[in-house]
């Protein structure tokens, strides 16, 4: 199934990488600035190898960029990442909306 342009494993990857509260944190904080995977691993309670495989799940769904700088890699929310979301949501919208209202028409009037 594709919903619009994006394809199932995309919107699964999107999906699953903000259904961790610590991803959709990540992503909140990378919204706000470019912190680096350091700064970003002594926001939390794990370890440095724990916040960069969060990290890499939210690179891999398209949701942060990771840039090098000198020893530092910055990580930064990807332009378009959350409308990407967005899109997938309203898309899934109109698909049910669809539905409600040809049942809707099927059960008569006044059933809205």
């Amino acid at each position: 199934m594709v919903v619009g342009e994006l394809r199932d494993e995309s919107v699964d990857a999107l999906f699953h990488a903000l259904a961790d509260p610590t991803r959709r944190d990540i992503l909140r904080r990378c919204a706000v600035g470019e912190p680096s995977v350091s700064r970003l691993a002594q926001a939390y309670p794990m370890s440095f190898a724990a916040v960069q495989k969060h990290v890499a799940v939210l690179q891999r769904a398209g949701l942060v960029t990771k840039e090098r700088r000198g020893r530092e890699q910055l990580v930064r929310t990807a332009a378009g990442a959350v409308g990407r979301a967005r899109q997938a949501l309203d898309e899934l919208e109109a698909t049910w909306r669809g539905r409600v209202d040809r049942m809707s028409d099927l059960l008569g009037p006044g059933t809205r």
